[in-house]
């Protein structure tokens, strides 16, 4: 992949995060009108397929491989169990959290697993070893997360009292 390529990778993969927050706020403020938090994530997994199918048909895509899907081990359907929980928690957490505090420790959780999968090679990924960088970059993220999370308290505490 040329730098060109990299570039616009690395601008989705940003994309890609930049539309959670944004999700989440919507589908908290959605569930408070709807009076559960599960009717707003059922909600939005809904319009998630009515946006979807209209993209499939118009790229034309074709259908998925029945002798695939007759075979396909359990677990490869549990994806979808993972999205709703994300979509149900980020919509009951954010408000109790605030956008930056709840995006932050998600993230965490992310670059946790993340590291998990990749150093254990789960999933049909390629191993990608633990290292001292690697380890160091999580710990990093993890004090950002604290900052990012209780930093405003500690400022306000540090304020003396007038």
């Amino acid at each position: 992949m040329n730098t060109l390529q990299w570039a616009g990778v690395l601008l989705l993969a940003a994309f890609a995060g930049a539309v959670v927050p944004f999700q989440s706020a919507m589908n908290a403020h959605l569930a408070r009108g709807l009076g559960h938090p599960l009717w707003a994530t059922l909600a939005s997994l809904l319009v998630s397929v009515l946006v979807l199918l209209p993209v499939i048909v118009a790229l034309r895509l074709p259908l998925p491989s029945l002798a695939f899907i007759a075979k396909a081990p359990l677990w490869l359907w549990t994806g979808g169990a993972f999205g709703v929980c994300f979509v149900a928690l980020a919509v009951m957490l954010l408000p109790k959290l605030g956008a930056s505090g709840f995006v932050a420790l998600a993230l965490a959780g992310q670059m946790l697993a993340s590291m998990l999968l990749d150093h254990f090679g789960l999933f049909g990924l390629t191993p990608k070893p633990l290292t001292l960088p690697r380890v160091l970059g999580a710990l990093l993220l993890l004090a950002g997360v604290g900052l990012i999370q209780f930093g405003p308290g500690l400022q306000k505490s540090a304020v003396p009292a007038g």
